[in-house]
């Protein structure tokens, strides 16, 4: 790969400022969520983060600590199943590009995975509703929700429904309305490696196989609207790039992205969200 090139295009690499100060990382006590969640001060936990940042594996153990094993005796325990807020893992087939890792869940439940056909276009207001569904069920058989994802949007329309027209979405009354906010923090640095060495192990799974597959029964422009993985390796199967060009312009796109994501969270918190940062 031409370095070199990649760290022209690239604009969060060294030799341009670097972004904002990242917030101070807290702890957050398992046991301490436990108890808020029975004595009812939070109806929903959500663990957000930029790609790459550790917010699956890290929603995947507080669920297992949630269950209480090692917990002091008499500190309540609960069940704890994840709902995703990833715009992309919706879709069925879309696995190895979207990063389900569905092999972290072990026996963690989870929802709002695969829920439409590869090729749709399944929107905002849709995903709020499957989400309310998904929310009450959780809740109903007496488990701790966790939402998980990094798709801003989602996780607004799914916490903060006020901020979408009632017309189109979901009574805010079938939403959360007490929300625990976690978000994973990585620095710069860390995320810059982490990305691309996931992209390099994304490749060596057999992301180019998976998306050649999908194009047999999906439009490339299909394909293409979903963006990142999707838009440039189908570009390099159409033989509109070479392998070298779509992993330059794929690294570039993930990495403007996960700054994109992170913007998008401390925007949150201006807007008066409080988000409790962890180091997973």
């Amino acid at each position: 790969m031409n370095q070199l090139n990649r760290t022209q295009l690239l604009p969060d690499r060294p030799g341009v400022p670097p972004m904002a100060q990242l917030p101070d990382p807290e702890t957050v006590d398992p046991a301490a969520l436990a108890q808020a969640y029975a004595r009812g001060e939070t109806d929903l936990i959500c663990v957000l983060g930029p790609t790459a940042s550790g917010k699956t594996r890290y929603a995947v153990q507080l669920a297992r600590a949630l269950r209480g094993e090692e917990a002091v005796p008499g500190t309540p325990s609960f069940p704890a199943e994840i709902l995703s807020a990833d715009s992309r893992q919706v879709y069925v087939g879309m696995d190895i590009g979207t990063g389900k890792d569905l092999g972290e869940y072990g026996d963690v439940p989870y929802h709002l995975i695969d829920v439409a056909p590869a090729g749709a276009r399944f929107n905002i207001y849709q995903y709020q509703a499957a989400f309310a569904d998904a929310w009450a069920d959780v809740r109903r058989r007496g488990a701790v929700p966790i939402l998980c994802g990094g798709s801003g949007l989602y996780i607004e329309s799914a916490t903060r429904a006020y901020r979408f027209r009632k017309e189109n979405g979901v009574s805010p009354e079938r939403l959360p309305q007490k929300v625990y906010y976690i978000g994973t923090l990585v620095t710069r640095e860390e995320r810059v490696e982490r990305i691309d060495r996931r992209l390099q192990e994304r490749l060596q799974e057999g992301l180019v196989e998976e998306i050649r597959t999908l194009l047999q029964t999906v439009p490339a422009d299909d394909l293409i609207y979903y963006g990142l993985e999707y838009k440039f390796v189908t570009q390099y199967v159409l033989g509109q790039l070479s392998y070298e060009e779509m992993v330059i312009c794929l690294g570039n796109a993930i990495h403007q992205f996960a700054k994109r994501q992170m913007t998008w969270f401390r925007g949150m918190e201006r807007d008066g969200v409080r988000i409790h940062w962890v180091r997973p």
